[in-house]
């Protein structure tokens, strides 16, 4: 997700020595369930904003249980759904049996008619109707045309959509859409059918046939003008226009077919039928739905300005759709994953400089928001998840893989990357075990690293001071952290001479308040450089 259209939030500091523990939420998880596959029936109107919906939901229980909950959204006023039936459906026998249930606020309690025992299977069929007040939006378009786009992020799939709103339940899904035929209907998945109905409608059926979280699982109806933009590996990529921005969409959106293959070829196959990049309503800049990336209406000017926006939304379909943070507070792994590799796309589309540009800005960012108020990237004390969404995880976030990339050497890093999305692909990972995976492809404790970076607010700021021994042939530096407590970092200190050139880099490790080095250097230098390839997040303090 690009957060684009996001105002930032701060919370509170973690002090630097607490315990990495994993970060638990506040959703009612229940752990003996599992949702296997969601089936969607929905129909769209042009007559009013209620839509009517029946959802087939296979569960798996783990153990012995006598109900069942499901997240929806009920009645409140003019919206909100309301439930008509809640059954088991039996495919062999073509038949339902109704369950007793209540539906309470977000909750959908359903009663068992005995307690399940390990291994059961059931499959529940809801039919509902509502008119959503979140999570699908229908409204008009920049053009006035009417549309309706699902929008689930983090966890607003519930406004609409009967289901477990959250992360570490993924599910296999399929939309089977009737909507007036001037719609066409994109979907996760590939699709299965596409019908006209008697009386002006239309059915679309997508299928998608990899596990992925609620809050990637969308549907969107609209006029749209569709092009084929390119093949990458087996995987069809397309352009989803609005008509009136046709040629300036697609000139724009074929851009797309570059960073996939970048990361299809540095990270792993890519997981899902095909990627489809649609210009929507969605609240984000981008919202990166599995398979079918929606973008905000004026992405297209037809300048193809939207570079960094492609691969951040085509970066996710890896890191935070295939790879899912377990729960809300290590959404940094999806957030700061798409930063940051999206950056290593423009350093290999552009060069090294490109990419020391980059960094300096997002260093910026992430210094501007501390300013503010200083939180931890793992911060466990947020409670709307929209309100993680800050340049702490985004910006800082990506830096934290920035340095862990200087930590391990650019071998050991890759290496790393790839062998974590072949564990965790199509599943979740909390931040220790991205921390477990790393740590086998080098020999250095990353403990340090990670509570230090991650699970504390801040960062170093220093101030150097030097002088030149010219009996030693040495530089004499002292260099101060300003701050509550010493970070503990490698700092590269560029030479220059009077033209501005390099003249040689040393690197000295860095873990006290204030600290003195002795620097073997055969002539002075006109200046020293901290950071010179910008590999560190610090501020300089000039004296």
């Amino acid at each position: 997700m690009n957060q684009y259209h996001h105002t930032f939030f701060a919370f509170a500091l973690i002090p630097f020595f607490a315990v990495s523990v994993a970060a638990q939420d506040h959703y009612p998880r229940n752990w003996q369930t599992d949702v296997e596959h969601y089936r969607y029936e929905l129909t769209l109107s042009d007559q009013t904003d209620e839509i009517s919906g029946v959802a087939t939901v296979y569960v798996r229980f783990n153990g012995s249980l006598d109900r069942f909950s499901l997240d929806l959204t009920g009645k409140n006023g003019g919206k909100g759904m309301t439930v008509e039936q809640v059954a088991e459906w039996l495919p062999d026998e073509n038949e339902t049996t109704d369950f007793k249930y209540t539906h309470t606020g977000d909750r959908l309690d359903i009663q068992l008619p005995k307690p399940t025992i390990n291994g059961d299977r059931i499959i529940f069929r809801i039919r509902y109707k509502g008119i959503p007040d979140d999570g699908l939006i229908i409204d008009a378009n920049k053009y006035g045309d009417r549309t309706f786009f699902g929008d689930n992020w983090p966890n607003r799939a519930h406004h609409w959509l009967p289901c477990v709103d959250h992360p570490s339940d993924k599910a296999t899904v399929d939309f089977i859409v009737t909507a007036p035929d001037h719609y066409q209907v994109i979907g996760n998945g590939y699709q299965v059918e596409e019908s006209n109905l008697p009386d002006g409608q239309k059915l679309t059926h997508w299928q998608e046939n990899t596990p992925i979280a609620t809050k990637v699982m969308v549907i969107g109806a609209a006029r749209f003008a569709v092009q084929h933009a390119g093949w990458v590996e087996h995987t069809a990529v397309t352009s989803w226009i609005y008509p009136q921005d046709r040629e300036k969409g697609f000139y724009d959106y074929g851009e797309a077919v570059k960073p996939l293959d970048f990361f299809i070829h540095h990270i792993g196959p890519y997981a899902y039928e095909k990627l489809a990049n649609v210009q929507s309503k969605t609240r984000y800049g981008g919202m990166e739905n599995a398979g079918n990336i929606f973008y905000y209406e004026n992405s297209v000017t037809g300048n193809r300005g939207i570079e960094s926006l492609l691969a951040h939304e085509i970066a996710h379909q890896w890191f935070g759709n295939s790879v899912s943070e377990k729960d809300w507070y290590h959404v940094w792994l999806s957030e700061g994953f798409a930063t940051y590799f999206t950056n290593l796309y423009l350093e290999h589309t552009y060069g090294f400089d490109r990419l020391k540009t980059q960094m300096k800005a997002d260093r910026e960012t992430a210094f501007r928001f501390e300013s503010r108020k200083m939180a931890p990237i793992v911060d466990t004390t947020v409670r709307d998840y929209n309100r993680l969404l800050t340049p702490n995880v985004y910006q800082r976030g990506g830096w934290v893989l920035h340095m862990l990339r200087r930590e391990m050497g650019d071998e050991a890093f890759w290496e790393g990357i790839r062998k974590y999305y072949r564990q965790y692909r199509n599943s979740n990972a909390l931040t220790s075990d991205f921390r477990a995976v790393m740590e086998t492809c080098t020999i250095k404790d990353l403990g340090p690293f990670f509570q230090q970076w991650l699970y504390t607010a801040g960062h170093p700021k220093v101030s150097v001071t030097w002088t030149y021994d010219e009996a030693q042939k040495a530089i004499k530096l002292k260099l101060v952290q300003n701050g509550k407590m010493a970070f503990h970092f490698p700092l590269d200190i560029g030479f220059q001479d009077v033209d501005h050139n390099r003249t040689g880099t040393e690197t000295i490790r860095v873990d006290q308040s204030s600290q003195e080095f002795t620097i073997p250097a055969a002539e002075k230098p006109a200046r020293l450089v901290l950071d010179p390839d910008v590999w560190l997040l610090f501020e300089e303090l000039r004296n």
